[in-house]
């Protein structure tokens, strides 16, 4: 296989028959939040409301989420995909399907989802398709996914709002972001949870577009 179709392979998305099979048993991860201590998986304070966002590298974008007030928990894992329970290597192959994303439960009290969704768009770029900066692929690509039809509402929303803000500043890209209600969600292995808790000189990725938007 040539250079050429190695990149293409890792920027198209599978179908259900092409993806790889992955395994039934789930993959061990992290009990507790690294820096606050709470449970990745769970039970989670009444009330709470969760959304993932895919915003490239999930190192960087979870260490983002979780200093924000209101934020429970966060974890790093795999959603928009065919294939389950798969490993890292599997998903940087373009196979699987899925792209990297942080889980972000959070109480509706303290942080509303029109902020969470604020945050998303103005720090990374949500307009590149299947890649962000240098990390290049399906995996890389930017996503919402949510719990129910009030937050997809509220993230169509957020996401016209922050098109008329690149447009007004004279951007002609349009956001690629792919917006739907959860499906399956995988955690992440354990050295990828709160990674730059544990590496801070480690890579970040973030980068965004430079625009601000009232959302």
């Amino acid at each position: 296989m040539g250079l050429t179709d190695m990149f293409s392979k890792k920027t198209a998305m599978p179908d259900l028959q092409s993806a790889l099979p992955g395994r039934e048993i789930a993959l061990p991860t992290s009990e507790h939040h690294a820096v606050n201590g709470h449970p990745l998986k769970g039970p989670y304070p009444a009330g709470s409301k969760t959304v993932l966002f895919g915003m490239g590298c999930f190192w960087g974008a979870e260490r983002l989420l979780w200093k924000i007030p209101g934020v429970y928990v966060t974890a790093a894992g795999y959603s928009g995909g065919y294939t389950k329970n798969p490993t890292y290597r599997e998903t940087t192959t373009g196979l699987t399907g899925h792209t990297e994303v942080v889980l972000v439960v959070y109480d509706p009290a303290r942080v509303t989802l029109a902020s969470l969704l604020k945050v998303f768009f103005e720090e990374h770029d949500p307009t590149q398709g299947m890649r962000q900066g240098n990390d290049v692929g399906t995996t890389y690509r930017s996503a919402i996914y949510v719990e129910d039809d009030a937050q997809l509402a509220e993230a169509h929303a957020a996401r016209d709002a922050f098109q008329a803000a690149l447009d007004k500043a004279g951007h002609t890209a349009r956001i690629t972001t792919e917006i739907d209600k959860v499906g399956a969600f995988y955690f992440a292995e354990a050295e990828h949870q709160q990674y730059l808790a544990k590496n801070p000189n480690g890579y970040c990725g973030l980068r965004g577009t430079g625009v601000s938007c009232a959302i």
